[in-house]
């Protein structure tokens, strides 16, 4: 077995781990990670179909997972007031609390000292990037390391869209991100 194969099925087998865990609650793992996502997505990237190109699904699937998690009240739905076609996702308290419960894989991480997962951390991001270059892919980063980003008065300033940041938002990954 080769290098890259072992190390695929390495990350595989975390993955089917770590997503075992979902089926715990009144969940399943697809509608575990659109929660995840949503809850460091910015308010710009909440809508179906920037949830599907992140979780690199069907809009059908995404709507159909939305659905559900609307029914179970994890989340709340928004249409804008100008284009009412125009929909976006927040989690409610039910589904903060749920992604508050300690996970068995962050756990493995935390027991990684500082250069073990500084070093993980940059080879997957390494990674992830190279395979979304390939795919023609959306790298979805955060806004503090975006081009079009302007840090002000501890926030900042998103020049893509004009809007201001508070700081909590500097730290949430967006659809239109542009890597430094």
């Amino acid at each position: 077995m080769s290098k890259e194969y072992h190390i695929r099925e390495l990350i595989m087998r975390l993955a089917r781990l770590d997503v075992s865990e979902s089926w715990a609650e009144d969940l399943n793992p697809a509608q575990r990670a659109v929660l995840e996502y949503l809850s460091r997505a910015n308010k710009f990237s909440r809508s179906p179909s920037h949830v599907a190109a992140f979780l690199g699904t069907t809009r059908g699937t995404i709507s159909q997972t939305f659905k559900a998690l609307l029914q179970k009240n994890y989340v709340t739905e928004k249409r804008s007031q100008s284009d009412k076609r125009v929909i976006s996702f927040d989690l409610t308290q039910k589904g903060r609390a749920l992604l508050a419960r300690p996970r068995l894989l962050i756990s493995g991480l935390e027991s990684l000292d500082s250069s073990e997962q500084n070093a993980l951390l940059s080879t997957l991001q390494s990674t992830l990037n190279s395979l979304l270059e390939q795919n023609k892919g959306q790298p979805f980063g955060l806004c503090k390391e975006c081009r079009h980003f302007t840090s002000s008065n501890g926030g900042g300033y998103c020049n893509l869209l004009s809007e201001k940041l508070a700081p909590p938002e500097t730290e949430q990954i967006c659809h239109e991100q542009d890597p430094l």
